[in-house]
C-alpha cells in the first residue's frame, strides 16, 4: 500500500464567542472566547434554608460544579443569599453563585441589594418578566441592577414559558407569508428572536456585551439541536446549553448526552447544565457527574482518571471485575477533592480494570495503570500493568485492597512530584 495522509482526530474546534467573566472575590471563572466550557449546577434546596443550601452547593462543588445556581423567588429567598455567601466563605468555597429570577426579579433584585451583589451572576427569563408595557421596564430594571454591582446576566429562555405575545406576533407574520412555515419552525424562531431581542435590549440599557450569556431551552434533542445550531449562526454571545427537563436516570442521562454531545461536537456551547430529575433520595450531584463525562468522553476536558472495564461476557462469570471497578471508580471519585489540588494533573490518569485474558493485558498496557484479573477457568493470577510494562502478579483473596493501594501509591510517586517542583 502507498503512503497515506494520517487520520485527523475529531476534535471539535470551537465556535467563536466573547468572553464574559463570572466572579467571586479572587474566583473568576471566564466563560466564553477560550475558555473552556464550564459545568453549572442548581440546586434544589429552599433557598431560604441557609444550611441546607449551602451544604447541598458544597456537594455540587465538589462533584466538579464550576457555577451554581439558586432559586430566588421570595423575599425570604433574597435575604438568605448573602448568608449562604457567607457560610461559603467560611468552608472555603469561592464557587460563583446564579441567582434564577422569574415574575419578581426586579423588585427582589431592588428591594434586596446584599443579595444582588452576593451573587455572581443573574439568570433572567424574557418570558416571566411582564407583559405588555411592564415587560422592558421590569426587565430593564433586572439589568439596571447587573450594571450597577458589575454582574453577567444570562437571558434564558424557554419554551415552556415563552413571550406569547412574541409567539403570537410570528404567528400571525407566518400567516400571511406565501408558503407559511410549520409550527414548530415559528417556535424556534420565536425562542431565538426573544434571546436575541433581549440582549439588544440589555446593550441598549447599558449592559456590554460581554457581559451577557445567552440559552434557548427546550426538552427536545433535535429540537436544541436545530435551536443552538441556527441560534450560534446569528450571535457571538457565550451560549449556554442544556435540555431542559431532560427527565429521570438513564432517560434524562442518554437525552441531555444525545443533544449536548452533537452541538459541543460542531464546537456550539460554552457552560452545559444536565437538568436530571433525581430519583428519590439519590443525591443532586448526579447531573455534575453525568455533566463531566460527557466533556470528558468527547476529549474536552478532565475531570476525574477514566476506568477502563470490560462489560462481562461467558469468560467473566465471576462478578470480581464488576466488584473492583466499581471500588476503584469510587475510590478516585472520592479522593478528587482533595487530588486536585495535592496532585495536579491527576484528573488525566487511565486505569484498565479488565476481566479476563482477551484484552486484558492489552487494555492494561495501553491504561497508566491496569490489572487483568482471572477469567473463569483462568489461573488464579492478576498480573498488573504500569506504564505499559508487566510489574508484578497479585494472588490470593485480596486483590482489591492490594491494587487500590498500588493505584494510590502510583498517584503519589507520579503526580506528587509535578506537585513538589511547583512548590
Amino acid at each position: 500500500m502507498g503512503a497515506q495522509l494520517p487520520i485527523a482526530l475529531a476534535l471539535p474546534h470551537r465556535r467563536f464567542a466573547l468572553q464574559a467573566r463570572v466572579a467571586w472575590g479572587a474566583r473568576i471563572v471566564d466563560v466564553g472566547g477560550d475558555a473552556p466550557v464550564r459545568i453549572q449546577s442548581m440546586t434544589n434546596t429552599d433557598t431560604a434554608d441557609v444550611i441546607g443550601t449551602a451544604i447541598q452547593i458544597r456537594q455540587l462543588v465538589e462533584a466538579g460544579s464550576e457555577l451554581v445556581r439558586i432559586t430566588v423567588n421570595t423575599p425570604e429567598a433574597a435575604q438568605a443569599v448573602p448568608y449562604i455567601r457567607e457560610q461559603l466563605d467560611r468552608m472555603g468555597i469561592d464557587t460563583p453563585l446564579i441567582g434564577d429570577f422569574h415574575f419578581n426579579g426586579h423588585r427582589l433584585l431592588s428591594d434586596y441589594p446584599d443579595s444582588a451583589q452576593a451573587l455572581s451572576k443573574y439568570r433572567i427569563n424574557p418570558g416571566n418578566v411582564g407583559k405588555g408595557d411592564k415587560h422592558d421596564r421590569q426587565f430593564s430594571t433586572m439589568i439596571e441592577a447587573a450594571i450597577r454591582w458589575k454582574k453577567t446576566v444570562r437571558i434564558g429562555v424557554n419554551w415552556g414559558s415563552l413571550d406569547q405575545e412574541l409567539l403570537s406576533a410570528l404567528m400571525d407574520e407566518n400567516s400571511r407569508r406565501p408558503v407559511p412555515w410549520d409550527a414548530k419552525q415559528v417556535m424556534y424562531e420565536a425562542l431565538i428572536d426573544s434571546a436575541l431581542g433581549s440582549a439588544q435590549l440589555a446593550q441598549d440599557v447599558g449592559l456590554a456585551a460581554n457581559q451577557i450569556v445567552l440559552s434557548c431551552k427546550v426538552s427536545g434533542v433535535q429540537d436544541l439541536i436545530a435551536v443552538y445550531r441556527e441560534l450560534g449562526k446569528r450571535c457571538t454571545y457565550p451560549l449556554h446549553l442544556g435540555l431542559t427537563e431532560a427527565g429521570m436516570a438513564t432517560k434524562g442521562t442518554v437525552a441531555s448526552t444525545a443533544a449536548l454531545a452533537v452541538l459541543l461536537q460542531e464546537g456550539i456551547g460554552d457552560t452545559i447544565r444536565v437538568s436530571l430529575t433525581p430519583a428519590p433520595g439519590e443525591a443532586r450531584a448526579q447531573e455534575v457527574v453525568v455533566a463531566a463525562e460527557i466533556l470528558q468522553s468527547l476529549g474536552l476536558r478532565d475531570f476525574v482518571p477514566s476506568v477502563t472495564a470490560c462489560p462481562g461476557c461467558g469468560r467473566t462469570t465471576s462478578t470480581t471485575f464488576q466488584e473492583l471497578t466499581q471500588q476503584i471508580d469510587g475510590f478516585l471519585r472520592a479522593k478528587m477533592p482533595v487530588w486536585r489540588t495535592r496532585f495536579p494533573g491527576v484528573e488525566r490518569l487511565k486505569v484498565a480494570v479488565m476481566g479476563c485474558i482477551v484484552n486484558g493485558p492489552g487494555e492494561s498496557k495501553l491504561a497508566d495503570i491496569g490489572i487483568s484479573l482471572p477469567g473463569t477457568g483462568e489461573a488464579p493470577a492478576a498480573p498488573v500493568y504500569i506504564d505499559g510494562e508487566k510489574r508484578m502478579t497479585l494472588r490470593g483473596d485480596s486483590i482489591a485492597v492490594e491494587f487500590q493501594a498500588i493505584v494510590e501509591d502510583y498517584i503519589q510517586q507520579r503526580f506528587g512530584a509535578a506537585s513538589s517542583s511547583r512548590d
